[in-house]
Formats: C-alpha cells, structure tokens, sequence
C-alpha cells in the first residue's frame, strides 16, 4: 500500500503523499478529518486482539507515519522523494500529537455519536435536523485545527 501511496512522490509529480488525487492515502485522510474510514477501502482496525475484527491490523496514524517516513527516502532509482524540509505528516496536517495520543486512549468515553473536526459535526447534524452533538466541545478542542489570525 505505501508503495502504491508513494508513487506519486517518486514520480516527481507531487511533494507530499496527502496532495495527489486519486490516491488511497489521500481518500483515507479526508475521510479521517471527518472521523471516517472510506467505504470502499479496506478499514484500519488497530493493533492485533482476539477476535480481530476484519480490516488492516494498525492504526491509519502509524500508517501515515510510515509512508511520511517512506517517503522521506531518497532511492537513487526513483526521481523524487519527500522534501527534507518539510514538517512531519502530523504537523502538515494539524493533528495535535498530544491530542492525538489522548484520544487513542481516550476516544470512546467522549464520541458517543458524530466525530470529526467540530465543523464537519455541524455541517452534518444540520444535514440531519440534530441540534447538536454529544462531544461537539471535544471535536473543537481535540479534532478542529487551530484557529489563525
């Protein structure tokens, strides 16, 4: 899969693995900003356990790692690679680390129902007629990116 994700990067016809349409790697990130898996993909499970459940035994943020570390490789049979100077896949994408972290932890005591960033859970309770959203507070605080001036 990452080898599929990267081609674009080694193709010298994108920078980063979260930029070309059409990608897998791209799909599941934009689903994830909206605390979604892709229908059509295989799902990412988590770690390993008794039963496991159907899907890729890890979890999407080790994924993205891996190809953001892949990527990074300069292979002198490939033209392109990841821009040394580029933050960490994280970073670009605004995923607090210490957030994250607590929400692997923590994610089922605080969504009980809609996830993603707090204005994607808006947008869809409007869709839906709710009126709000239980863990609507914890989707601003832990899952929306930084507000700029």
């Amino acid at each position: 899969m990452a080898y599929v994700d990267l081609n674009p990067i080694r193709a010298k016809m994108a920078d980063t693995p979260e930029t070309p349409d059409h990608t897998s790697i791209q799909r599941r990130i934009s689903e994830a900003q909206d605390g979604k898996q892709p229908q059509k993909l295989f799902p990412f499970v988590g770690n390993p356990r008794k039963p496991m459940p159907m899907g890729l035994p890890f979890q999407l943020q080790d994924y993205l790692e891996l190809v953001d570390w892949s990527g990074h490789c300069l292979r002198e049979d490939k033209r392109g690679a990841i821009d040394e100077q580029l933050p960490p896949i994280r970073e670009r994408l605004q995923i607090d680390p210490r957030h994250w972290l607590y929400l692997n932890r923590n994610f089922e005591s605080h969504f009980k129902s809609l996830v993603g960033a707090a204005h994607s859970v808006r947008s869809a309770c409007e869709q839906l007629g709710k009126r709000w959203a239980q863990g609507i507070h914890d989707c601003e605080r832990y899952l929306s990116p930084p507000i700029t001036s």
